[in-house]
C-alpha cells in the first residue's frame, strides 16, 4: 500500500488524528477533512486508492443517513470509488445497506488497529483487481465473445444454452419467458454474445418502465424542438443498437399504443424520431422477455396476436430454481466464491446443514433472490482469525413466502420497505426516474443502483 492515497472524512479531529497516524506509516499519502461539504471539491482534484468515511455527522447523529447520502454522492461523482464507512452506531443491517449501496467494507469505532489495517488493504488491493479483472474481461471477450454466460450454471440450463447456441449465429427474432430473477437478461446478452453480432451494440430497455410520453422518444429518438425539453437531436434506443441486438425487457407490460407502435417499426424496419418526418433504416436482432403469460394476454386480448407473432420466433422457457434444485448448490457455490473474493471474507463453503435448508426453500425470487442472498451472508461472516469457514444456516435469511425451513430474520424489514417505497413511487410517476428521484431525495444514479439491487 505503500503508493496509495486514501482520504479520511469524518467531523471528529481525535477520530482523523488517530487515524491518519496509525494509516501514515502504511500508506503513501492520507488526507483528511472535516466537512463533507468539501467532498465534491476534493474528489474532482485528486485520485484516491481508497475512502473512508463516517456514517453519522452534526445534523444525525446516529442513524447513518448522511453516511448513505455522502456515499451515494460519491459515488455519482466517481462510480469506481472505494468507499469504506466507519461508525460508533454500527450494527448488522447498516452495515449490510452500506456494502449494498455501493461501500466495499465498514470498521466500527473504537477499531483494532489490525482490522483497520486489514480493511483498508483490501479495498487499495480490490482497486487493483478490479482494473486488471476489467481488463482481463476485455481481452477474453474479444477472444470468446461469450463473457455474458458465465453464471449461467447447472444441467437445467444445458438444453437452453444448446439452443442458444443454435439460434445465436441467426438472425431470428427470440422471445425468453420466465419468472423475474430466473436470468432473462444472462441469457439475452449470451444469444448477442455467441452471434454475428457480438461486435455490435447490446442495448437492453426495461420497456415496461417507460411511461407514454417517453416512450417513443426513449426507443425511436426525437429532434431538437419536438417538445419542451427536446433541446438537441437525440438518437432512440432502437438506433443506438443498429447493426447490433436490442433487447426489450418485461415486453409484457406495454400498453394497446405502444404495442401498436413498436409493431408498425418492426415490420417497416425503419424508425421515424419524434418531430421527424424522416424514416431511418434499422439493421437489428430483436431479443425480447417478460415474466407474463402472452398467450394468455393474447386471448384476453391484453396483448396484440400479430405483435406476439412477429417477437416469438423463438421462444425459451427458463424454468424457475424450485424446479432445478440440483443448481441451487452449484449457483451457491459459484456466487459464494466471487463475493468471497470480492469482498475479502474468509468463507470457504457451505454446511451440509444449509445446503439442505437452501433445497427446500422455494426461492420466489428465483436466481437473483439466491445470489443476494449468499451476497449477504458472506458479507456478514466475519470469523476470528484467518482460516476458512463454512456458511450455516444462522448465516441466512429467508423470506416467509418461500416457505422456509428456518426461521425469518425480521430485520431484513428495511430492504423490503425500501423497495416497496421505490415500487410506489415507480407506480406513482409511471416510471418517471427524474420524478421518483426528487420524491425520494436521491440522485438519479443513486435511483438506478437501488433498482439494478432490487431487480426492479
Amino acid at each position: 500500500m505503500q503508493d496509495a492515497k486514501l482520504l479520511l472524512v469524518d467531523d471528529d479531529p481525535d477520530v482523523l488524528l488517530a487515524a491518519r497516524l496509525l494509516l501514515k506509516r502504511h500508506v503513501g499519502a492520507v488526507d483528511i477533512e472535516k466537512n463533507p461539504e468539501k467532498l465534491p471539491f476534493l474528489l474532482n482534484n485528486n485520485r484516491y486508492d481508497a475512502i473512508v468515511l463516517d456514517m453519522n455527522f452534526q445534523r444525525d447523529v446516529s442513524s447513518g443517513r448522511e453516511g448513505f447520502a455522502w456515499l451515494d454522492r460519491i459515488l455519482d461523482i466517481d462510480p469506481k470509488a472505494r468507499v469504506v464507512l466507519f461508525t460508533a452506531y454500527g450494527d448488522v443491517e447498516m452495515a449490510v445497506r452500506a456494502i449494498k449501496a455501493g461501500a466495499v467494507d465498514f470498521v466500527l469505532k473504537p477499531w483494532q488497529n489490525d482490522k483497520f489495517l486489514d480493511t483498508i488493504r483490501g479495498a487499495v488491493n480490490g482497486k487493483k483487481e478490479e482494473v486488471e479483472e476489467r481488463e482481463d474481461s476485455q481481452k477474453t471477450t474479444r477472444k470468446k465473445g461469450s463473457a455474458g454466460s458465465t453464471t449461467i450454471i447447472g444441467s437445467a440450463m444445458r438444453p437452453i444454452l444448446e439452443t442458444v447456441e443454435q439460434v445465436a449465429p441467426t438472425d431470428a427474432n427470440v422471445l425468453i419467458l420466465g419468472e423475474n430473477g430466473t436470468g432473462k437478461d444472462l441469457i439475452a446478452r449470451a444469444i448477442h454474445e455467441h452471434s454475428n453480432r457480438r461486435d455490435k451494440p447490446f442495448v437492453s430497455v426495461d420497456v415496461g418502465a417507460l411511461t407514454e410520453s417517453l416512450f417513443e422518444s426513449e426507443l425511436f429518438g426525437h429532434v431538437k424542438g419536438a417538445f419542451t425539453d427536446a433541446r438537441d437531436d437525440r438518437a432512440g434506443r432502437f438506433e443506438e443498437a443498429n447493426g447490433g441486438t436490442i433487447f426489450l425487457d418485461e415486453i409484457g407490460n406495454l400498453t394497446p399504443s405502444q404495442q401498436a407502435r413498436l409493431l408498425t417499426v418492426l415490420q417497416q424496419r425503419q424508425v421515424t424520431r419524434v418531430g421527424s418526418n424522416k424514416a431511418r433504416a434499422l439493421d437489428v436482432r430483436l431479443i425480447c422477455a417478460t415474466n407474463a403469460d402472452l398467450a394468455e394476454r393474447v386471448a384476453e386480448r391484453g396483448f396484440r396476436q400479430d405483435l406476439l407473432y412477429r417477437i416469438n420466433t423463438i421462444e425459451l422457457h427458463l424454468p424457475p430454481l424450485r424446479e432445478r434444485p440440483s443448481d441451487i448448490g452449484l449457483l451457491a457455490d459459484y456466487f459464494l466464491k466471487k463475493y468471497a473474493k470480492q469482498y475479502n471474507r474468509p468463507v470457504s463453503g457451505l454446511s451440509p446443514a444449509l445446503l439442505a435448508e437452501m433445497k427446500q426453500y422455494r426461492w420466489p425470487g428465483n436466481v437473483r433472490e439466491l445470489q443476494h442472498a449468499v451476497e449477504r451472508a458472506v458479507i456478514l461472516a466475519r470469523p476470528e482469525g484467518g482460516s476458512g469457514t463454512l456458511l450455516e444456516p444462522a448465516n441466512f435469511v429467508f423470506r416467509k413466502d418461500g416457505n422456509a425451513a428456518s426461521p425469518v430474520n425480521e430485520t431484513l424489514q428495511l430492504e423490503d420497505m425500501e423497495r416497496q417505497l421505490i415500487q410506489q413511487a415507480m407506480q406513482k410517476h409511471r416510471g418517471s426516474i427524474t420524478d421518483v428521484a426528487r420524491e425520494l431525495g436521491v440522485s438519479r444514479q443513486a435511483l438506478y443502483r437501488r433498482l439494478e439491487k432490487f431487480g426492479l
